[in-house]
């Protein structure tokens, strides 16, 4: 089951590190380059940008790697 976000949606994933929260800021529905390798998208399968509640850092996941959060 894919579910769909849309920016300004909180959500979390696990990383190496742990559980970390952040923001949706961006939906790619194609692919797109993403700090120095290509991410594969579609409409049926996007990705998602995340930017972490703790730092600045971004991040880029396929939906079934995140979980809505309140």
């Amino acid at each position: 089951m894919n579910t769909e976000f849309r920016p300004g949606d909180r959500v979390e994933w696990n990383s190496e590190a742990g559980y970390v929260t952040g923001t949706i800021i961006r939906v790619h529905t194609s692919d797109f380059d993403y700090k120095g390798y290509t991410h594969h998208a579609t409409p049926a399968d996007p990705q998602y940008e995340i930017q972490s509640d703790k730092s600045d850092h971004i991040a880029a996941h396929k939906g079934a790697a995140l979980r809505r959060i309140d």
